[in-house]
């Protein structure tokens, strides 16, 4: 099945809720850029992530996450659209650590327990909006719980997991997040934190075979699907994109490239992509600024 995205609502429109399955999108990025088994996780999660934040905004609206941690693997860069397009890449993809305590992996402790997330959307306005807010654990899914609530004002629990098979490929991946409204009283809050106490991880649950429908009518009643869309990877770049770039850098560093490497190879961050230019193609660049 391919990936895909709910909106809902629940509770009697007291509650909100997104909920997206990632495994082929997490599957192909981790094939894209090699990354190691805790990588994907990291990554994986904050794709999870970025796709539901992004099926909050409208029309061609666009996010950019990064989540700065202190740990080995870097900045995680993701972006997605209110389409359900995401791409996304980490500064370390080879970083690995052994097993946590509870003997699963330490994405906290690749990603850092030090550090900011910070949200960028571009809504089309003058300036785009910026929040941020710190890491609080570096498992990431309290990160972006916590920054619903400090940063956006929502109370949300946000729920992200990747199952990594034993041959490092992608057994299943996605996450939910559920919004509470005006309106909720105090026991019904109650029950849903136990409800979510006891819940199998979203991995775990898609990899059994749940429904992302399933997963959250498992925790809230009166689900109302509003909306459902296929979710893929997509990067935007392009070979027209980096022949700008290579142009912008100048006449005397295009020939300097050609002086000394003949050619020239970039290589996309998001897809791992690389474009040559040889060094016949490098001298029409230059004939084009000249």
């Amino acid at each position: 099945m391919n990936d895909y995205l709910l909106r809902a609502t629940a509770m009697e429109g007291k509650v909100r809720a997104f909920a997206v399955q990632t495994t082929a999108i997490v599957e192909e990025l981790r094939q894209r850029h090699q990354t190691s088994p805790t990588a994907t996780a990291a990554l994986g999660r904050t794709v999870s992530a970025a796709l539901m934040m992004g099926a909050m905004l409208k029309g061609n609206d666009k996010l950019t996450i990064q989540v700065k941690g202190d740990g080995p693997l870097g900045q995680i860069m993701v972006d997605a659209n209110a389409n359900g397009e995401v791409r996304g890449y980490v500064d370390h993809p080879e970083a690995e650590l052994p097993l946590n305590a509870a003997g699963k992996m330490d994405v906290a402790g690749i990603v850092g327990t030090e550090g900011f997330i910070y949200v960028i959307k571009d809504q089309g306005l003058k300036e785009a909006y910026r929040g941020s807010t710190p890491i609080i654990s570096g498992e990431l899914a309290e990160d972006f719980t916590y920054y619903f609530a400090k940063s956006e004002q929502t109370p949300s629990c946000v729920a992200l997991g990747v199952l990594v098979d034993i041959d490092q490929t992608v057994k299943a991946s996605g996450g939910f997040i559920i919004q509470l409204l005006p309106g909720m009283t105090d026991e019904e809050i109650t029950q849903m934190e136990l409800v979510l106490g006891q819940l199998k991880p979203i991995s775990t649950l898609l990899d059994q075979g749940a429904t992302l429908e399933e997963v959250l009518t498992s925790i809230v009643s009166d689900v109302v699907i509003w909306d459902q869309m296929d979710v893929i990877f997509k990067c935007q770049c392009s070979r027209e994109r980096v022949e700008q770039t290579l142009i912008s850098l100048g006449i005397g560093e295009l020939e300097a490239i050609l002086l000394e490497d003949g050619n020239a190879e970039v290589v996309c961050q998001y897809c791992n992509e690389p474009y040559v230019f040889e060094g016949e193609q490098l001298q029409e660049l230059i004939s084009k600024i000249s």
